[in-house]
């Protein structure tokens, strides 16, 4: 069976502006802006043939076809995401982990990482944030930032100045064997490769 689906893109963006009521709210809990909420809603609605949303200033309302929508793509999400909480990665230890939405997973060489780690179920959450972080959604986090966080320890993925990418962990938990596993896993990564932006070096510690 073939199902005709819209872009699951633009069915994520217009379920969490409809709940929000809000391009803004909808793209910080995407990690998007909300011009790429608008533009993804506007995609849908263009797909669709039908206006999901009556634009005011200041003011984002559903219109009747859109409340008529809502709720069934809101359940489809939550079967999803129930069927994919049932999922259970091999190893005794589960580890989540978080990476922001441009981060390039294939640097990781996660499957080399499972095969090194058998006893550490590994699964990825991306795009993911601090508020991720925060509500125990992920237990460690790749994050674009300056690496300064109260209560989280913050190690250097890759050289250089200015921003660029953190391994961020609770204080409490970053040095739970799963997190120093990872941790080491890349601090072992070929240091000229992660210069060629092929893999990550953790360079250095920033701690609150």
């Amino acid at each position: 069976m073939t199902y005709a689906l819209p872009p699951l893109n633009a069915l994520r963006a217009f379920e969490a502006a409809a709940r929000h009521l809000s391009f803004k709210l909808a793209a910080h809990e995407l990690h998007v802006t909300p011009a790429a909420v608008g533009q993804q809603v506007k995609a849908l609605e263009a797909r669709l043939g039908v206006q999901l949303f009556e634009r005011l200033h200041k003011q984002l309302i559903l219109t009747p076809a859109g409340q008529a929508y809502l709720p069934g793509i809101s359940e489809g999400f939550r079967h999803i995401a129930d069927a994919t909480s049932q999922l259970k990665p091999a190893g005794t230890v589960l580890l989540q982990l978080g990476a922001h939405g441009s981060f390039d997973l294939r640097r990781l060489d996660l499957a080399a990482f499972r095969s090194m780690h058998p006893e550490i179920g590994l699964r990825v959450l991306q795009p993911a944030g601090l508020h991720e972080l925060v509500e125990g959604k992920v237990d460690l986090l790749i994050a674009r930032s300056l690496g300064h966080h109260p209560g989280y320890r913050c190690d250097r993925v890759n050289e250089g100045p200015g921003v660029g990418d953190w391994l961020i962990a609770p204080e409490g938990t970053a040095d739970c064997p799963e997190i120093v596993s990872f941790r080491a896993w890349l601090r072992s990564l070929p240091v000229e490769k992660a210069l060629a932006s092929r893999h990550p070096r953790l360079v250095g510690m920033a701690g609150s």
